[in-house]
């Protein structure tokens, strides 16, 4: 059984939703220190809303959600934002901040009302942009920076908070296969050698496959399956889950699951190559 102090995140029987219509129905799950969870699961499913009621900006109609063993529902919006690091989908901004300044914002939390910054303020952005491999682009307005490399700003800027939960909201669904994958593998970096908890939207199966840990699956509002890939990537439960047929097999040359989808009526078995 797992310990109660291992716990970052814990959705106990949680009910949520929108201007009435529910979402979320009665989903547990716990997110233990040093997950590197994926969150997968078809449009609708509930996966950025399970993020919102993560942090507090959509309430619990019924069960409660815990952070770090403390309800949600009563902690204070700064001690969350100390907490917890957010990576939307896409950042932006209306004014032309650096590189720099975009990525200070993510001491905010940490600082009294008009209380400049401090020596370990700086010391924060410094070691954000470093592991993020943007320090050389500190002095760049945000603005004109690519898809690839504002990401990894929006990841910098998340990071300079110095959470202990990294959530990230279809974080690289917008960027190209190269940029993409440099953002993941990024994340798994940070997860890795700093041992931050990272919960992340991923919708390329393949991806979660390769460089996930742990996936949970999301269907109507509930976990289908959480586990290893390899005890949740099975042709059955995603046909189910995402109303198509699939295919799955071993990749050897990567060590990994792949998943293909099947036209309906088609029986080729997918080539995946062999080292």
């Amino acid at each position: 059984m797992m310990d109660a102090g291992d716990t970052v995140l814990a959705f106990e029987a949680v009910d949520a939703g929108y201007r009435g219509r529910p979402v979320l129905r009665g989903l547990s799950l716990a997110v233990r220190i040093g997950d590197c969870l994926a969150l997968l699961g078809p449009n609708g499913a509930g996966k950025t809303t399970l993020l919102q009621v993560a942090t507090g900006l959509i309430p619990c109609r019924a069960g409660r959600v815990l952070l770090f063993g403390e309800p949600v529902a009563r902690m204070p919006a700064a001690r969350r934002a100390r907490l917890v690091g957010v990576v939307a989908q896409e950042l932006s901004t209306p004014m032309a901040f650096t590189v720099e300044e975009l990525v200070a914002m993510g001491r905010t939390a940490h600082l009294g009302r008009w209380q400049p910054p401090t020596p370990d303020d700086r010391r924060a952005v410094d070691e954000a942009l470093a592991m993020t491999d943007t320090a050389a682009l500190r002095r760049r307005v945000f603005q004109t920076l690519s898809s690839g490399e504002r990401q990894r700003v929006a990841l910098a800027l998340a990071l300079a908070g110095e959470p202990r939960l990294l959530l990230l909201d279809e974080a690289t669904s917008h960027l190209d296969m190269s940029h993409r994958l440099e953002i993941i593998q990024l994340i798994r970096r940070i997860n890795t050698e700093r041992q931050l908890t990272v919960v992340m939207i991923v919708h390329d199966l393949n991806l979660a496959a390769e460089f996930f840990p742990r996936i949970a699956v999301l269907a109507d509002g509930r976990i289908a399956a959480d586990g290893t890939p390899g005890e949740v990537l099975r042709a059955p439960l995603l046909r189910r889950v995402y109303g198509c047929d699939v295919t799955v097999q071993q990749d050897s040359a990567a060590n990994c699951l792949r998943v293909f989808p099947r036209a309906p009526g088609r029986q080729e078995t997918p080539h995946v190559p062999q080292p």
